[in-house]
């Protein structure tokens, strides 16, 4: 066993800036944050509260419409042909909103993140009343504060820990939530809901962060600069490759995948997701969305990699046995989203327990007992194809892979934190919510498309055979993430030490840094 690496902090330096001439542009103010961590002990709690409650909040907009979906095609008189498309519209407007999430990174690290995280807060409640799909500027902002709130590694591992496990409670309290509103109201009050909700939030935000000023007068230069920092082109450019590949890819198992209505967005989208990271390369760091540097730092690549893993399991498991228990079972919303239970009982032990496992154990060793947990349960999923079967195979998969899930979720978001710089923590969150949603996104759309297409010529929607070759690509996803995990992720990150003695993590810095 190697000795526990020590972190090096190095003052002057803020990550991005270390090592290139042209990384920071003039001199650009910051906001005094510091007096996130100076307020009383109760009031960061109450603080912690809200800020966990907006990601409640944003998972619920998402998970909520799953028991939905069988009731708004009645209700709006989508035919069966047509169905498939409902789950393909909502993987859009995921990809959509990790899109958007990507570049709030950039404005709550740029902007003051109070009014970032209100304004994304009062966005999800309006346009709850429209379609349901906002909340991209809260989470980054969230986890800015919170990074300042909370800047003992120990504290804040378990700030961002409940942080987390609020999200994916959320997942699941979206799914009975919302079988409620269909069942003794109507779907429409799934967004009400998430409107009276966001406005609480917004609020309470108003009222309990403290006001974040600069720690000088800015000019208009260097307004301007920051604006000029927000890299549209390159949001935008992102933002439709990743549309354009999720509708390719969920319409091939409609259109056919020889389609030019398949083949023209998909090449298309391949061109756009190069021509971004080009783009990227060829900006200073200071001016990048997504700074060809965070790329060096230690484990961030493997890292984002396994983060596709949490969200991709959850949207697929919710899509793939919603539509089934309900459409082919004709079971009632309140008793699918009972049957989801055990996905909501494997959360609340993990969230302590992931704790405990992080003060104790490096983190590579946390994930990957996460990946155990997750692909075990995965692989006891494809035999579940009856109801006599729940108990068996589904029950138990349920709880081993949201238990793997809910490990790797707030694991790998501590890691992330751990080995970047706290100037950079609003990007480093938006990437990491940006990988979450692309694996919800991109999960969704590309097991839709297996189902839809094995069961073209397997016994038809009502069969269980396109949803077991769906599962078992899930399945193959996750042990190849894992693998990757071993093979490529350094075991220098953790465990969480007691407070005051910092998160043991080697940071590599060459002489030309220093």
């Amino acid at each position: 066993m190697p000795t526990t690496p020590t972190r090096v902090d190095l003052p002057g330096l803020s990550g991005l800036d270390a090592n290139a001439e042209d990384a920071s542009p003039p001199e650009v103010t910051t906001l005094a944050l510091d007096v996130l961590e100076k307020q009383p002990k109760l009031k960061k709690i109450l603080l912690l509260g809200i800020l966990c409650l907006a990601l409640f909040l944003d998972t619920f907009n998402n998970s909520s419409l799953f028991t939905a979906i069988p009731v708004i095609s009645v209700e709006l008189n989508i035919p069966n042909s047509e169905s498939v498309w409902l789950p393909q519209r909502i993987s859009v407007n995921i990809c959509c909103l990790a899109s958007y999430r990507e570049h709030s990174g950039r404005v709550s690290d740029l902007y003051n993140p109070k009014w970032v995280f209100v304004s994304g807060a009062v966005s999800m409640g309006i346009f709850a009343l429209i379609n349901g799909a906002a909340g991209a500027l809260t989470i980054p902002s969230a986890m800015h504060l919170i990074v300042h709130m909370y800047p003992d590694p120990s504290d804040q591992a378990k700030a961002v820990t409940a942080f987390g496990g609020m999200g994916a409670i959320g997942v699941v309290l979206g799914l009975i939530i919302g079988a409620l509103f269909v069942s003794f109201a109507s779907w429409p009050w799934v967004f009400f809901f998430s409107a009276m909700v966001s406005g609480v939030i917004g609020l309470s935000a108003i009222l309990l962060i403290p006001k974040l000023s600069r720690t000088v007068a800015e000019t208009r230069a260097q307004q301007v600069m920051r604006v000029r920092r927000l890299d549209l082109l390159g949001v935008f450019t992102f933002t439709v490759a990743s549309i354009l590949f999720i509708f390719s890819i969920t319409s091939g198992s409609v259109d056919g995948w020889s389609s030019t209505h398949v083949i023209a967005p998909l090449i298309l989208s391949f061109v756009l997701f190069i021509t971004f990271f080009v783009w990227e390369a060829r900006l200073s760091e200071s001016y990048a969305a997504v700074p060809p540097k965070m790329w060096t730092y230690e484990n961030f690549t493997v890292l984002i990699l396994a983060s596709f893993a949490p969200f991709m399991w959850w949207g697929s498991i919710f899509l793939l046995f919603s539509w089934l228990w309900e459409v082919v079972y004709q079971w009632s919303a309140i008793n699918t989203a009972m049957h989801f239970l055990p996905i909501g009982l494997g959360m609340f032990p993990i969230i302590p327990l992931a704790a405990g496992l992080q003060s104790k154990l490096r983190l590579k060793w946390v994930i990957l007992i996460g990946f155990v947990l997750i692909c075990t349960g995965t692989v006891l999923l494809p035999f579940a194809d009856s109801s006599e079967n729940y108990w068996p195979f589904a029950f138990p998969g349920f709880l081993l892979g949201t238990a793997g899930a809910s490990l790797i979720y707030t694991t790998t978001n501590i890691a992330l934190l751990a080995n970047t710089p706290k100037a950079v923590s609003g990007i480093v969150s938006a990437m990491f919510t940006c990988v979450l949603q692309m694996g919800a996104a991109i999960g969704a759309a590309i097991l839709t498309s297996i189902q839809t297409s094995v069961q073209l010529s397997h016994g038809g929607p009502t069969s269980f055979s396109g949803r077991a070759a769906g599962l078992w690509f899930l399945f193959a996803f996750l042990c190849a993430m894992m693998v990757l995990l071993v093979v490529f992720m350094k075991d220098t990150v953790g465990p969480v030490t007691s407070p005051g003695k910092g998160l043991a993590v080697k940071m590599e810095i060459s002489k030309n840094e220093v």
